[in-house]
């Protein structure tokens, strides 16, 4: 990156139950961390109300932080159908709701967070949290889960868009 030039990224790790979220600023080489949590909802709540308090969350903390980009996380397989449709459903809003407020959005899969991250593509969560922490110099491990994976997505972002200047004729 350019000296000067500031990267703020969402990351997301999309969830009906839970989704979380990270914002990581990357300023030159430095990565910092802005904020980070998760979005929760009712599971007796209709699915409708449900999607629409994410997207309202996400709305609100797009238009307090103003980041440049949102880093999604591509679902994977999971054993449970109905698992995979309802994570889908908040995926769709979540891309919905960030295209809508004009990002650029990126979208990675499990497997390219943690080789990114951690080095490893089969890293575990213990892992990815340990890199995570470090790399954000954060006092305590970055927890729930969901959060921690928001983070490692965004972080994912800043390291894919540090890559693509690399090859485009280096970093100045």
């Amino acid at each position: 990156m350019k000296a000067g030039h500031r990267l703020l990224v969402l990351g997301i790790d999309p969830g009906t139950a839970t989704t979380g979220f990270g914002l990581v600023e990357a300023v030159n080489n430095r990565n910092k961390l802005i904020h980070y949590g998760t979005v929760t909802t009712d599971a007796a709540a209709d699915m409708s109300d449900r999607l629409c308090q994410i997207s309202d969350k996400i709305n609100e903390i797009i238009t307090v932080y103003k980041p440049d980009a949102a880093a999604i996380e591509q679902i994977f397989y999971f054993k449970n159908a109905k698992t995979v449709i309802t994570v889908a459903q908040s995926r769709g809003v979540i891309l919905m709701t960030a295209a809508k407020a004009g990002l650029k959005i990126a979208e990675y899969t499990p497997l390219q967070v943690k080789q990114s991250v951690v080095g490893y593509g089969k890293a575990d969560k213990k892992q990815v949290q340990i890199m995570v922490q470090s790399i954000l110099n954060m006092e305590n491990l970055p927890k729930p889960d969901d959060a921690a994976d928001a983070l490692a997505i965004a972080i994912c972002h800043i390291h894919s868009c540090r890559m693509a200047k690399i090859y485009k004729g280096g970093l100045k």
